[in-house]
């Protein structure tokens, strides 16, 4: 089920919403949890299993770390200052080997297998191909809840919180229908507060709507028509340097809006429930180097690549070198770029089994190491701002030349594409035809304005006089009714 669906707006999101508050405190938690389940089961009952086992694991473990028992005390967090124990280092291994396991499992299986078999052949025995007829089905957002599930029990053999004795509770925090599938990545230090206790108000509700209108329109009105110029262009085979450029430009709109406007959608059912998601996107295509672009994108999965790999690897590599006081600044550059860029490989395959998205990963921590170099401002430093945002802008759009293809090969076709080193086919002069007409112009001027030009929602829902209530109602409005004439309605993220 997504948000951007009659079934869930019409249907789903009212009744929830109207048994939710006709509960008692006591039992919101539990229904929530099982409307979450439905919500997350709705086209395959068995990646509602696969998470509630994932949530098990990690529950016990938390209280094994914790030395916790089942019941409804609020969480004691460990002492930092106290060894952990061999059990407590156990289960945390455990713990992580799992849920590890199951990610990778589930993500990686066909990736491993298909280089396996590409590269027996490379070698010359064919004969040790493996042929099987298994193919993994990539259950949704199991990236997202995985994660969480991870922080949650490093989290707790840090000491940074206590483990949550109720399972209710905690099958609640990792299943939440809003944040589930695509994010923002949720830690259980985000809302731990507001699972015991929370208040709801009109002022809070109203937000709530205002957010999800704001997302909504996003994902209907921008996203799904930049989506459709883009998959016409990418999928064309070949494109003219005018429509390499123009199919470039809207894909880049399409995954932003895509994905911040359900953000968007997804901070707003959060506080319709009572709940307070932190911000996910900071206008990142107004960002002046590579570096900022990061703590403005995904904010949730910036921050936990930096605490829970960027930070581990970079001690890890302190340790493993010595650290003369003469070399003391080259060798913390040695240590920044070697995290870095391994964090970053790793960022790459996380979001898609395969090698271009890898090479978006190394794109994006070698363009990080520069930065670092530069010093203060980047690489891009003495340029007025103006140029600083445009370059900027520049370099992520040729990333996502890579987070788009199919493939490597297909990567290096567009990019020959954008500055006419590729052939065009003769069919591909239809392309004009198709995308460059009035509507698709106008909706990627309107994206550009939006991008460049229009306050953020997190800013621009903190007031709601009656004006802006009426914007939201009328933008909820027009796309619906736009949604019902729609047939193109993905979302980018559910495949990660």
């Amino acid at each position: 089920m997504v948000f951007s669906s009659q079934l869930f707006i019409f249907y789903f999101l009212p009744l929830t919403l109207l048994v939710y508050y006709g509960l008692p405190r006591r039992g919101k938690h539990l229904f929530l949890t099982i409307a979450s389940y439905v919500f997350y089961g709705w086209a395959n009952p068995g990646f509602a299993l696969l998470m509630l086992l994932s949530t098990v694991i990690d529950y016990c473990a938390g209280l094994i770390i914790s030395g916790s028992r089942i019941g409804h005390g609020p969480p004691r967090p460990l002492d930092k200052g106290v060894p952990r124990t061999r059990v407590q280092k156990t289960m945390l291994v455990v713990s992580i080997g799992v849920s590890l396991s199951l990610l990778g499992f589930f993500k990686y299986f066909n990736f491993a297998t298909e280089n396996y078999n590409q590269f027996i052949s490379w070698l010359g025995f064919p004969d040790f191909r493996l042929d099987h007829i298994l193919r993994i089905t990539l259950p949704l957002g199991i990236s997202f809840y995985t994660f969480k599930t991870i922080s949650y029990t490093i989290d707790v053999y840090r000491g940074e919180t206590g483990a949550l004795r109720n399972f209710v509770d905690f099958a609640c925090f990792v299943a939440m229908f809003p944040q589930l599938v695509a994010g923002p990545i949720i830690r259980f230090s985000h809302i731990s507060e507001q699972l015991r206790s929370r208040s709801y108000t009109m002022e809070t509700f109203a937000r709530g709507i205002a957010f999800f209108s704001m997302g909504f329109a996003k994902k209907i009105l921008l996203a799904n028509p930049c989506g459709k110029i883009a998959d016409t262009v990418f999928g064309a085979g070949s494109a003219g340097v005018i429509d390499s450029w123009y199919g470039l430009f809207a894909y880049a709109f399409q995954i932003y809006f895509d994905f911040s406007g359900y953000s968007d959608m997804a901070i707003g059912l959060g506080l319709m429930f009572g709940f307070s998601f932190p911000k996910n996107f900071d206008a990142p295509y107004r960002s002046q180097s590579i570096s900022e672009f990061w703590r403005r994108w995904h904010i949730s999965l910036s921050s936990w690549l930096r605490d829970y790999l960027f930070l581990p690897i970079a001690y890890s590599i302190s340790r493993r070198i010595e650290a003369d006081r003469v070399f003391r600044m080259k060798t913390e550059t040695f240590i920044y770029a070697g995290a870095t860029l391994i964090t970053m490989l790793l960022a790459g395959l996380w979001h898609g089994a395969a090698w271009h998205f890898v090479m978006w990963g190394a794109f994006h921590g070698v363009f990080l190491v520069i930065d670092r170099m530069a010093g203060r401002g980047g690489l891009l430093k003495r340029f007025p701002r103006p140029a600083r945002v445009a370059g900027t802008f520049l370099l992520v759009l040729f990333s996502w030349i890579l987070f788009r293809a199919e493939n490597l090969p297909e990567a290096g076709r567009y990019v020959s594409g954008l500055f006419g080193f590729s052939p065009v086919h003769p069919e591909s002069y239809l392309l004009g035809g198709l995308i460059h007409n009035p509507y698709y112009l106008l909706t990627l001027l309107a994206a550009a304005v939006v991008t460049w030009g229009g306050t953020p929602t997190w800013e621009w829902t903190r007031q709601l006089p009656l004006t802006k209530a009426i914007a939201c109602l009328l933008l909820l409005w027009l796309s619906l009714a736009t949604l019902s004439s729609q047939a193109y309605n993905p979302f980018i993220y559910f495949i990660f």
